[in-house]
């Protein structure tokens, strides 16, 4: 007899027979879409026992509707598609997978810095204009001479400054969260933000999207980078105030390399899509052959710990 029902909102995977193995054992079914609007939610998550999500919309009309619901799980890091704080309210905890990706996401982040930082976009993009230069287009310091800092030092951009010291970049960070003696073990240089923003030859953003958080990145901080600066994001989109960010790239105030957007995919008449001084990618860094089922395990080893009231290993709210 079936102990309850466990609702994959949606998901963009093969297959979740990961998911239902694990699940299966304990006595719960697995019911799933593709893709779910808010409405659909509602319509089919009303007596489930767990919810897995990956993009799909959890409001605090949807938390409204689920009866029966022990934990919410998300496929993935970021959980600003679910509504915590009526998540809360309503006593469900809330998790991520917060562990997953941290390799892939670097070495994507790293790849995108090294691109940009020998300008192998820009000279592409004029190589296919026909002309052909053996120097550069813009002034390009060498990496020993470049400061790489991070916006966070978590897990990701702890590796990230990992991979950069061994390019021979000096390394820098802001946290408030991490102590200076902290950083300065790992070889880190602690900075303020302000220090980071006006000194640093590449920033990073390490960070959560959330009120504090939001257009960190705008017209007045842009305005104290250095000219040139590379500025990565393969965190979370609404970091970064993409109408300022376009008009600093149209006039090569700083150039970036974006994995994440406010809105995605990113829309058809988004300056972004123009830009030379930009390289995009679409919010791949999570991925690897080996990322992919390792998300999908450990976000049903989450809901198995929920549902037979074990401690959570990664709540979030």
């Amino acid at each position: 007899m079936s102990k309850g029902k466990v609702f994959v909102t949606d998901y963009g995977f093969p297959g979740l027979q990961q998911e239902c193995e694990l699940l299966n054992a304990l006595g719960y079914e697995v019911y799933s879409t593709v893709s779910s609007t808010e409405e659909e939610i509602i319509a089919n998550a009303g007596d489930a026992d767990a919810l897995l999500v990956q993009w799909a919309p959890v409001t605090a009309k949807v938390i409204a509707h689920l009866h029966k619901c022990k934990v919410i799980v998300r496929y993935g890091i970021g959980v600003d598609n679910i509504d915590l704080e009526a998540a809360k309210k309503k006593a469900i905890p809330v998790c991520n997978v917060p562990d997953y990706c941290i390799h892939e996401v670097a070495d994507h982040t790293i790849s995108l810095a090294l691109a940009l930082a020998r300008q192998l976009t820009e000279t592409n993009y004029r190589m296919k204009k026909g002309i052909w230069k053996i120097i550069p287009p813009h002034p390009m310091p060498a990496f020993r001479d470049m400061l790489f800092a991070t916006v966070g030092y978590g897990r990701i951009a702890s590796e990230v400054l990992k991979r950069s010291a061994s390019f021979g970049f000096a390394v820098g960070a802001y946290d408030p969260n991490i102590t200076n003696e902290q950083m300065e073990a790992s070889g880190v240089q602690p900075l303020t933000f302000e220090e980071l923003i006006s000194t640093a030859d590449i920033i990073s953003l390490h960070l959560p999207l959330n009120e504090k958080t939001h257009h960190l990145i705008n017209a007045e901080t842009i305005q104290k980078m250095k000219k040139g600066t590379i500025l990565l994001n393969t965190s979370r989109g609404g970091l970064i105030d993409t109408a300022a960010l376009a008009t600093a790239l149209e006039e090569r105030r700083i150039v970036a390399g974006l994995d994440v957007f406010e809105s995605e995919p990113l829309p058809e008449t988004h300056p972004l899509w123009k830009s030379e001084h930009a390289l995009l990618t679409s919010h791949t860094a999570w991925y690897s052959s080996r990322s992919v089922p390792a998300l999908q395990y450990l976000a049903a080893e989450e809901v198995c710990r929920g549902l037979q009231g074990e401690a959570l290993k990664n709540r979030v709210a």
